[in-house]
């Protein structure tokens, strides 16, 4: 009796805590939180996606840098608009200048001495220019598209990265969401066995060592899930900095593990295209204003030339209060030339490094095609090789299923011991959970493969 009341007591230790856990939602689908359900969003991986190319900082840098591009294209070319200011000057000499003038009393002697000039004068002027041609000038107005492109190719490599990164922390997260469902069924079952035993026990048809090893395998059940339930606020963390989300905001995931299964399909047998990659675009155009400087270097021997005119109002008097009494206006317009004759070879040496950095990007392609090639070959050998283990494990699925309901059957005939419901409970959670990383793994090698094939939709 003594035994019964001990096993009695042990029974009340588990009912508690699993009648506790079955308070959490089966269908967990965020962090706890005291905010009413209705009042929290709900995401998909789409929407989770189209969030993250709105709000992710990164992202709204990589814009702001387009704009940035095209501003100072603006100020670059403004050199071809026509230039207009106005300056002026206000004069007072305490001593008018000397000026040496023939002695007309004495032709052959010391000139005479004389001062000229204008006690008080001041001068607005005018003065406008264009710029006919400058080499300068010329080499903007050629690759100021290129800068443009430079940066929207920035942003879409940026674009491609947010699509990426969201998504397989995504698929991160739904992975801990799965195993915590898995564990809490496993939890529901080894808690049924505990009670069966628990009264096969009692009744005199189970030894006391079966019931002790249920409640300890429920222990274990328990304690896994609680650390699955623990992880998801760490997934959510995550997918919420990646977001550009509120850390103290929340909102749920809405997944279809069974509509996943129709996405995990790729044709593994198109070829590899480079020039769909972003990086290879980019170092393209890196090429292309290698070259386009290369090319301004070689101008650079030609003259710079701009048409100018100016406008002056002179005013000149000697008593200050006179000063603008009265103008004397004049105006002149011509053409001003510029050509560095000689300029210690720099203009030489600049082409020479020009010719070498467009060198380095011809070698830079070559490595960026072997990046490419085998980061194409990693990805396609992990998709594939994962997918074969997902078919792999689905079938173990579906057998320890099969083989946890034979056993259980079987050990309440008393055909078997417990210690086979144990092994078999064991390997049903374990082909469970590993059909879930299988598929997550699918999924997530799949968009590497996206990615190393160029082929990320990154347009939301």
């Amino acid at each position: 009796m003594g035994k019964l009341i001990q096993a009695a007591n042990r029974l009340r230790k588990w009912i508690i805590p699993l009648a506790a856990a079955g308070c959490i939602p089966w269908g967990v689908r965020s962090q706890p939180r005291e905010a009413a359900e209705d009042s929290v969003q709900t995401f998909s991986l789409d929407d989770c996606i189209a969030y993250a190319l709105q709000h992710q900082p990164g992202m709204n840098q990589s814009l702001i840098g387009i704009s940035i591009a095209k501003t100072t294209n603006a100020i670059n070319l403004s050199g071809w608009l026509p230039q207009v200011s106005v300056s002026g000057n206000l004069v007072h000499y305490n001593t008018l200048p000397t000026t040496l003038v023939p002695n007309t009393t004495n032709p052959g002697g010391t000139p005479a001495t004389t001062h000229t000039g204008v006690v008080n004068t001041a001068i607005p002027e005018l003065t406008a220019s264009q710029t006919i041609f400058d080499p300068q000038l010329l080499y903007t107005a050629m690759s100021a598209h290129l800068f443009v492109e430079q940066a929207e190719q920035y942003s879409d490599s940026t674009k491609i990265s947010i699509v990426s990164t969201v998504s397989k922390t995504f698929y991160n997260l739904l992975f801990t969401l799965e195993q915590v469902n898995v564990l809490k069924e496993d939890t529901a079952r080894l808690g049924t066995d505990v009670h069966d035993t628990y009264h096969q026990f009692v009744g005199g048809l189970a030894d006391e060592t079966d019931y002790e090893q249920a409640v300890i395998t429920l222990n274990n059940s328990k304690a896994q899930l609680r650390q699955q339930i623990e992880n998801i606020g760490p997934g959510y963390a995550s997918l919420k900095r990646l977001m550009g989300y509120a850390p103290d905001k929340q909102f749920n995931v809405t997944y279809d593990t069974a509509g996943m299964m129709k996405e995990i399909a790729y044709d593994t047998t198109l070829p590899l295209q480079y020039e769909k990659r972003i990086e290879y675009r980019e170092i393209e155009t890196q090429k292309q204003l290698a070259q386009h400087l290369t090319g301004y270097y070689e101008l650079s021997f030609l003259p710079s030339v701009s048409a100018f005119y100016n406008y002056a109002y002179e005013y000149e008097n000697n008593s200050s209060s006179q000063l603008f009494k009265q103008a004397y206006p004049y105006s002149f317009f011509g053409l001003s030339i510029s050509l560095p004759i000689f300029t210690g070879f720099s203009r030489l040496e600049n082409i020479h490094r020009s010719q070498l950095q467009e060198q380095q990007v011809d070698l830079a392609e070559a490595n960026l095609k072997s990046q490419i090639y085998a980061e194409y070959t990693s990805a396609l050998a992990n998709y594939k090789s994962n997918l074969y283990n997902l078919t792999l494990l689905q079938e173990n699925r579906t057998r320890a299923t099969n083989v946890r309901r034979i056993v259980s059957l079987q050990y309440n005939q008393g055909v078997v011991g417990y210690l086979n419901i144990i092994v078999a409970e064991a390997n049903l959670i374990s082909a469970e959970i590993g059909y879930l990383d299988a598929l997550f793994q699918v999924l997530s090698s799949k968009i590497d493969l996206e990615k190393a094939m160029g082929d990320i939709p990154y347009s939301h």
